[in-house]
């Protein structure tokens, strides 16, 4: 019996890495996508994972990406977890740089979830996932870049799971509102115990909710330290 097949775009050490690690626990077929794959190939021969170099941007290479994963299998769950960052003054921003802000956030999760919906639809099955932000909700000073492109694909989430939850696929986006440990040394640490939320912790979540009945299924959720306001 083939194995299930989960293609994350975005990846890095940090989330993506613990959302691999997750997947490949769960006798998954990873497949590891990012523009700039030269610093994973020791997470993918620790999850036994498929790298394929892809920007998102680039429509030629996202259908590339989904031409390989499709010769494997029709993905069960596609993860995007790309973002990118400017910050400034509102009078000082760089308007390229704001673009590109809006345009890896935002535009590059529209080319995957619609990639991954055109295979996922005729078997009406699958989960397609977003990793969101506090300024997926909140717009705070001097990020108004990375606002405009968290609220857009939380739009593009919101959008997509009323339009396909009812033929079958579960779109969900998780709001994760706080610091995420980069580890041991994370300068952060001092905000307490658990003051900054676990890659692994999250990881779990992302897996159940998509293992969720689809009689109960959930299109939101928000993760934060139990230390963290809001």
């Amino acid at each position: 019996m083939a194995k299930d097949v989960a293609v994350i775009v975005g990846v890095g050490s940090g989330l993506s890495a613990a959302l691999a690690r997750a997947c490949a626990q769960r006798d998954m077929t990873v497949v590891l996508a990012a523009r700039n794959i030269g610093k994973l190939s020791e997470l993918a021969e620790e999850t036994e994972g498929r790298l394929i170099s892809c920007d998102a941007l680039d429509r030629r290479q996202v259908d590339a990406l989904f031409h390989v994963v499709g010769e494997i299998a029709v993905p069960s769950l596609v993860i995007y977890n790309a973002s990118y960052r400017t910050r400034g003054s509102i009078v000082e921003l760089d308007p390229v740089e704001v673009e590109r802000s809006v345009a890896v956030t935002a535009l590059g999760g529209f080319h995957v979830a619609q990639a991954a919906a055109r295979q996922m639809l005729p078997l009406g099955r699958g989960s397609i996932f977003f990793t969101g932000a506090s300024a997926s909700v909140k717009g705070y000073a001097l990020s108004a870049p990375f606002a405009m492109g968290k609220f857009a694909l939380r739009g593009l989430a919101q959008s997509m799971a009323r339009e396909l939850a009812p033929k079958g696929l579960h779109v969900a986006h998780f709001v994760i509102d706080g610091g995420i440990s980069r580890g041991p040394d994370d300068p952060r640490s001092g905000r307490g115990a658990d003051g900054l939320l676990e890659p692994a912790a999250i990881a779990e979540t992302y897996l159940h909710v998509h293992a969720q009945p689809r009689s109960a299924w959930t299109w939101e959720v928000e993760l934060r330290p139990w230390v963290e306001s809001f």
